[in-house]
């Protein structure tokens, strides 16, 4: 009897118990907490290129992956007449966007005051020329390709 007594005192703590000691929180709040604990503004490997790849140092790996960019790009202008059609013009900067399926688009920046060039012909000599880019390994967030974006100066004539 004494058996009896004690599990229908103890039944009810049971039931009731795992309230009175916290709640486990819902699917939604911890996926709000970890969406806002992510910065989104840096991702976890930089866009690489091949010849960079074999680089463990992430800050060297960028700047190999910067400085192929970039002399990839003149080398394929200098074949190019941008630099006789446009004599004053000597630094061009250039936004790259690195697509999650490693395509690359390139579209030529121009301050407001510089009326005097024709940014048609120029987008489109960029455009021509730049069509067959080596293979470009597109930024990782989080284990995902994700699309980046920057300006890089191109040099197109050298004193």
């Amino acid at each position: 009897m004494r058996k009896i007594i004690l599990i229908l005192l103890l039944l009810p703590f049971l039931f009731c118990s795992c309230r009175y000691f916290g709640t486990v929180p819902s699917e939604e709040k911890l996926l709000e907490k970890e969406l806002q604990s992510i910065n989104w503004k840096q991702v976890d490997a930089f866009p690489s290129v091949s010849e960079c790849e074999k680089i463990k140092d992430t800050a060297i790996r960028k700047h190999c992956f910067f400085e192929f960019l970039s002399q990839t790009i003149q080398d394929k202008l200098k074949v190019d007449s941008l630099a006789l059609l446009f004599p004053q013009l000597d630094t061009i900067a250039v936004k790259v966007t690195v697509l999650p399926n490693a395509t690359l688009q390139f579209e030529p920046q121009f301050k407001k005051e510089s009326g005097t060039y024709d940014t048609l012909k120029i987008d489109s000599l960029f455009q021509s020329r730049l069509i067959d880019f080596p293979l470009v390994h597109p930024a990782i967030k989080r284990g995902i390709p994700v699309k980046t974006q920057f300006i890089l100066p191109i040099v197109l004539r050298q004193e």
